[in-house]
């Protein structure tokens, strides 16, 4: 199948949710053109923090954005020989005394698919109140969204492509665009440039193959579904049970965990009813504990189903990806999210929702409402 364009509201009458996944191979190589057209402004941002072994960075966001930070907060560090931190926007609001070092100066990374989260915009006023020195580097995929707004001497705003700002209620483009825009920053842009159109390829691929797997087993009526992933995997895979619970609204539940983890205590979900699904790592050591729990749980036949997500094929029900068999687990993160994706998808029609809006009632909304933010000085 030819790899989509980036979606035109005319060319379908398919789910925007749906549009959105099939079109991150060309809102990734878009991310990355964008990122080299700005490679100089950014760079001369970035570098200089990075620079000065003392500067403490620090990820965050809410939901879906939070747990970029979480898949790419332990490699950057190994990546940056520096701590690298992953702090929830509703962890840094709600109790910014646990998370802000006054005395410690400190790169704060924004994500935001909308920009207008107000705990986005609280943890960034939070930071500059709190800290005696503190820089803001923001992604966004909202050109008008109060993060992209966002000006000062001490901010660079990198607003992705129109395409990613995802108009279906569960984040899929916009989290893998600002995923990378992230990881190539971090990782040096034009260096990462060489393995985009690798990643794409792998990423367009995988939908290909991927959809007719994973409707095969929404069709089978799961109402427990365990993702487990190692390493930069543990917090994909809490992206991964996140949108499954959003796209069934709720009515399946969606968890997560390390292989290691599971067996003490969680693996207490399984049932017949309950698909695992296991993220497994390129790395040597990591994929064995993963390749162990895999053969536990199918010499268990406690559950439903194992689904295997690999870079090498794994047997039975397993999606191999292919070309990037030797890649940094970093780089797996982008095709490894897309079963996940349209597994939630096919879930929420299975049940007969709507995916663009699976929450009817509006207790939930695309952009979160509600939120009362409290003075830190009250």
């Amino acid at each position: 199948m030819p790899e989509p364009s980036l979606v035109d509201d005319a060319v379908t009458d398919e789910p925007w949710t749906l549009r959105e996944i099939r079109q991150q191979p060309a809102t990734l190589r878009a991310t990355q053109a964008l990122l080299m057209l700005e490679r100089s402004r950014i760079d001369g941002f970035v570098a200089p923090l990075l620079a000065r072994p003392a500067m403490r960075i620090v990820l965050t966001g809410a939901g879906t954005s939070a747990f970029i930070g979480e898949s790419l907060a332990p490699w950057l560090a190994g990546r940056l020989a520096r701590p690298v931190e992953a702090i929830a926007t509703t962890d840094l609001v709600s109790a910014p005394a646990l998370h802000l070092r006054r005395s410690t100066p400190t790169l704060l990374v924004s994500f935001g698919r909308s920009g207008n989260s107000p705990e986005s915009i609280a943890a960034m006023a939070i930071a500059d109140a709190a800290l005696d020195e503190v820089h803001h580097l923001v992604i966004t995929c909202n050109a008008v969204g109060q993060l992209a707004r966002r000006q000062g001497m001490s901010t660079e705003v990198v607003v992705l492509p129109e395409a990613t700002h995802d108009r279906g209620f569960a984040m899929t483009s916009s989290f893998s665009a600002m995923l990378l825009a992230a990881l190539s920053i971090f990782s040096g842009i034009a260096a990462l440039g060489r393995r985009v159109d690798d990643i794409a390829s792998a990423v367009a691929d995988m939908i290909d193959r991927a959809d007719s797997v994973v409707t095969a087993f929404a069709e089978r009526e799961f109402d427990r579904v365990v993702y487990l992933g190692s390493g930069v995997f543990k917090g994909l895979a809490q992206e991964a049970a996140l949108k499954l619970m959003e796209l069934s609204d709720g009515r399946v539940v969606g968890a997560f965990d390390t292989a290691m983890g599971f067996r003490h205590g969680p693996k207490t979900i399984i049932n017949a009813r309950t698909l695992v699904v296991v993220f497994v790592a390129n790395d040597a050591l990591t994929r064995r504990y993963d390749l162990d729990i895999i053969t536990e749980l199918r010499a268990d036949g406690q559950c439903g189903a194992v689904l295997v997500v690999s870079a090498q094929a794994e047997g039975a029900e397993g999606l191999a990806v292919v070309g990037l068999e030797k890649a940094d687990d970093v780089d797996l993160l982008f095709p490894f999210i897309v079963p996940a994706q349209l597994f939630g998808l096919r879930m929420s029609q299975a049940l007969g929702l709507t995916p663009d809006r699976p929450n009817a009632s509006g207790a939930v909304n695309r952009v979160v409402q509600g939120v009362r933010i409290h003075s830190v000085f009250a």
